[in-house]
């Protein structure tokens, strides 16, 4: 039996019908520190709700906290009887793709990112920081992102290079070259010697901290392209974890306008999410998904998707591997690398070796030539049956069963809130503000959910977390840090904390930030005040002023709840 299975058992047992009940009676309220914190979870403790133990909430919420808990299914997913497509769901997650085509997986290329889903998000989280970048690192969760600097090289912001892809992609299958050699990726770690806010870099009691941050560049040789990009910049982004997405994904897009609206009235938000003048949504913030209906951007740094079953998961399942399906039956490629495909003499002789090719077409090396740049082109011409059909690698009810295992992934529950530690801890991050961004609770709404009409043809469930009080700890709004060498104008969504504390023993790691450059929840925080124009620099100067007894109470808080 699961561990999330035994949900309602444990609820009985500690007397706790009314656990996930939000009021504000404290009769019986208990301050324990240094026991087995089983004989609480479910019951109202200091400064903690009953509820708080359940961050996802009754449906979304596994008690499981060992080493597997970021794969644990939701009590939702038994509930609604998808336990096994759940299961298929997590196959397609941990399988590594191949280029030969077959009834179940296949399909890999012919240029991808990586093999699998799991090869960016170890252990089902956050990907890892890297030394130097390799597909091929099991853990290494780096995106690239190649952009045109909108004011100067430094500059952490622009439009996406149109040559390469938005995930750009560093292999490709035989015979192609990849559209961007790993060879010519260049990584190197940089010490700050100094805070631009003019924070020292020791408390005040004598601790030391450390600050490091990437430096990319890729030399333009790297790009197999026609033409090769010019006037570009360079970042990484790393993977996040996946628990707990389904539940944001039922936050009501009414909820999220009341959270804008709010902050509006005291920070400068994202003028392509919000209009100040008019105090609503700006026209940029809705997403038009794929039949017309409009939902806000709440999903990935950027804030680039709006729903979880269009959002980055079914993207990447597309995109990371390339494999097709249904409602992308083209291939994830740019015409620059198609073209430059089809004037290499080297692939164009492989290719006239083997009649079996589906790039093969008359063999004269024009028709290949010809073969190649159609059938790589990002277009429909796929399916031009003069040279070969390309027929959707995924079926439907693959990708049905991979979104049950996406949505449906627990959020685990929380750990030692009957410590006095974590509770001081808990009262000092709501006291220097960190809970004015990093918001603590959401209820959500009816969870009446968009699906792609691949699913509800077929009237395939997905699973469901109606009105349940979460607590991701996030406010889901972007926010400006102003970090060295930062990404998307310093405009990032916050990151929700629920979970993050189970990391280590999840993924082997506790890299935080946008591209891993944190390497603790100090190093996190210190960053947020890296630069006195940062919006979280109030809140990091008090922080920075904390003793040390209360910084650690802080992080025991973090990685607890």
């Amino acid at each position: 039996m699961k561990l999330q299975q035994l949900f309602p058992f444990l609820l009985l047992a500690v007397g706790t019908l009314t656990a996930c009940n939000d009021d504000d009676n404290t009769e019986g309220i208990i301050s324990t520190i240094g026991e087995d914190d089983y004989q609480y979870v479910g019951r109202q403790v200091g400064n903690f709700l009953a509820e708080e133990w359940y961050p996802g909430g009754k449906l979304g919420t596994t008690i499981n906290t060992t080493a597997s808990c970021y794969e644990d299914e939701t009590p939702a997913i038994e509930e609604a009887g998808l336990l096994n497509a759940f299961k298929m769901g997590e196959m397609l997650f941990e399988h590594d793709f191949t280029e030969t085509s077959t009834a179940s997986f296949g399909g890999l290329g012919p240029a991808y990112v990586r093999t699998s889903c799991i090869d960016c998000h170890p252990g089902y989280g956050h990907g890892k920081r890297v030394m130097s970048y390799n597909a091929d690192f099991r853990g290494n969760g780096y995106l690239l992102v190649v952009y045109h600097p909108t004011d100067g090289l430094n500059s952490d912001d622009g439009p996406y290079i149109t040559e390469v892809t938005g995930m750009p992609q560093t292999r490709a299958t035989a015979p192609f070259l990849p559209p961007v050699d790993e060879k010519g990726i260049h990584l190197t770690w940089k010490n700050i010697t100094a805070m631009e806010s003019g924070l020292p870099m020791t408390f005040p009691d004598g601790e030391a901290y450390e600050l490091i941050y990437p430096e990319l560049s890729i030399s333009i040789d790297a790009f197999n392209t026609s033409p090769k990009p010019s006037n570009i910049a360079f970042r990484l982004e790393s993977t996040i974890g996946l628990y707990g997405t389904g539940l944001l994904d039922a936050i009501p897009d009414d909820s999220l306008k009341a959270q804008y609206a709010r902050e509006a009235a005291y920070v400068e938000l994202n003028p392509s999410m919000w209009n100040k003048e008019a105090n609503d949504w700006a026209t940029s913030a809705w997403y038009t998904l794929a039949d017309g209906t409009k939902k806000i951007k709440r999903f990935t740094y950027a804030l680039t998707r709006a729903s979880l079953q269009d959002g980055a998961g079914a993207n990447a399942i597309w995109n990371i591997p390339n494999v097709s399906r249904s409602d992308r039956p083209y291939l994830y490629t740019t015409a620059a690398w198609a073209q430059a495909m089809s004037e290499n003499p080297d692939v164009i002789a492989k290719i006239k070796a083997n009649p079996n090719s589906p790039y093969y077409h008359d063999g004269t090396d024009a028709g290949i030539a010809e073969a190649v740049r159609t059938l790589l082109a990002p277009t429909t011409h796929q399916f031009n049956n003069s040279y070969h059909n390309f027929k959707p690698e995924m079926s439907d009810s693959l990708f049905w069963q991979y979104m049950v295992w996406h949505r449906g992934l627990a959020v685990p529950r929380a750990r030692d809130l009957n410590d006095a530690v974590v509770q001081r801890g808990k009262q000092m991050f709501n006291e220097i503000g960190c809970a004015t961004c990093h918001r603590p609770k959401w209820i959500t709404g009816n969870d009446q959910y968009w699906a792609p009409d691949m699913i509800k043809a077929n009237h395939r469930p997905l699973p469901q977390y109606p009105n349940q009080v979460i607590y991701p700890y996030t406010d889901m709004v972007q926010h400006r840090l102003y970090m060295k060498n930062g990404i998307h104008g310093s405009w990032c969504r916050t990151t929700p904390l629920w979970g993050r504390g189970l990391s280590q023993a999840n993924t082997g790691a506790d890299d935080r930030l946008h591209d891993c450059r944190a390497r603790n929840e100090i190093e996190a925080i210190m960053w947020h005040g890296y630069s006195r124009k940062s919006e979280a620099f109030t809140s990091t100067e008090r922080f920075y002023h904390l003793t040390k007894e209360d910084r650690d109470a802080i992080v025991k808080f973090i990685r607890s709840i």
